[in-house]
């Protein structure tokens, strides 16, 4: 239920109930003011708002890159913009709908039950008109109202691939739908995938090519989504948004890493010596260890030796060349720095 009465407010519907109650109903309001809002209970909202506003943001993503594809297939500007998101029953989404219709029935192996695309025959004709290639203007007598035939119904199905394509797309953060068209009809009565009073998801789109504007409606039912409405929310879209980079984005990744500033040590010799030792050093004194000086001294990046190389003196400052590549800085990229003893 959307909005939940107060105690006060329930006391002041039952008070109106009763006989003689349009009087204290009276009193009560002018001690305090009541709001009542009216619930059809024959309609429950079942979806939040908040996995409304989701379904929102989901599909006009779909919508763009839905128009992207049908302009390409129809070599014509087409626009998809998203109209509307509702919830409401089944039997009513029916009932709204044209006779005849393009009404499809579609299977999807992510979710527990059917999907219904039904597209408005006033952007039907025009797109199957355009793929048998009539002209980009729009015709003067407007849209036939009848069922499609065999051969519209195999040129309609181009369409319904770029549309299932982009909502498998859309939808690949949440679940891998994996769609396929089961069924198509032009009575939309003749087909219930679910009880008339089932709450179900509608969301209408606006398609408009050249002159022809029609409506596409997604109907979702509740109960498909239902153990994928914990995704489809606010707090938990954005851990769900995966998206891999492109060969620019990975470009401007390593320019901007190959600017970043690393440690970098020599490990000129390593040895051990006691307190009492330490103490008892004096200038000119020489430290023995066991590394040999032909092998050089070990060049750390982030404490991952990579390098070896000889120290020495470059323009009165102290510098040290590289003689031998250990582990190439590629290969050494990802991995956990190693610690080595001082």
């Amino acid at each position: 239920m959307a909005d939940v009465l107060s105690q006060s407010e329930v006391e002041s519907l039952l008070a109106a109930l009763e006989p003689g109650g349009g009087a204290d109903s009276g009193k009560g309001q002018s001690d305090h003011t009541t709001r009542v809002s009216v619930y059809d209970f024959k309609r429950p909202e079942r979806v939040s708002k908040e996995q409304m506003q989701a379904f929102q943001t989901l599909h006009e993503g779909f919508s763009r890159e839905l128009g992207a594809a049908l302009s390409a297939m129809l070599r014509n500007i087409c626009e998809v913009k998203l109209i509307s998101v509702d919830q409401l029953t089944y039997s009513e989404f029916v009932f709204s709908l044209e006779d005849p219709t393009c009404f499809i029935l579609v299977d999807s192996k992510g979710l527990d039950g059917k999907i219904i695309l039904d597209l408005n025959p006033c952007i039907v004709f025009p797109i199957v008109d355009r793929l048998l290639g009539g002209s980009r203007e729009s015709r003067s007598d407007g849209p036939t109202q009848r069922p499609l035939t065999q051969i519209e119904v195999r040129l309609a199905t181009r369409v319904t691939d770029l549309i299932l394509q982009a909502m498998e797309n859309a939808w690949s953060d949440i679940c891998d739908l994996q769609l396929k068209v089961v069924q198509i009809e032009s009575n939309p009565q003749l087909v219930q995938i679910v009880p008339p009073n089932e709450v179900v998801i509608l969301i209408s789109f606006e398609i408009t090519l050249a002159e022809s504007c029609g409506i596409l409606n997604l109907c979702i039912p509740f109960n498909t989504i239902e153990s994928k409405a914990s995704k489809l929310t606010s707090t938990s879209w954005g851990s769900h948004e995966k998206r891999e980079l492109n060969d620019a984005q990975k470009k401007n990744l390593n320019a901007s890493l190959s600017l970043a500033n690393v440690e970098l040590n020599v490990l000129i010799a390593e040895t051990k010596l006691s307190t009492s030792e330490v103490m008892n050093l004096e200038v000119g004194d020489i430290i023995m260890t066991e590394a040999s000086a032909e092998l050089g001294a070990a060049i750390t990046i982030s404490g991952r030796p990579i390098f070896r190389g000889v120290p020495g003196v470059y323009r009165g400052r102290k510098a040290i060349r590289i003689t031998e590549t250990l582990e190439s800085p590629a290969d050494a990229m990802g991995l956990e720095p190693k610690s080595h003893a001082q």
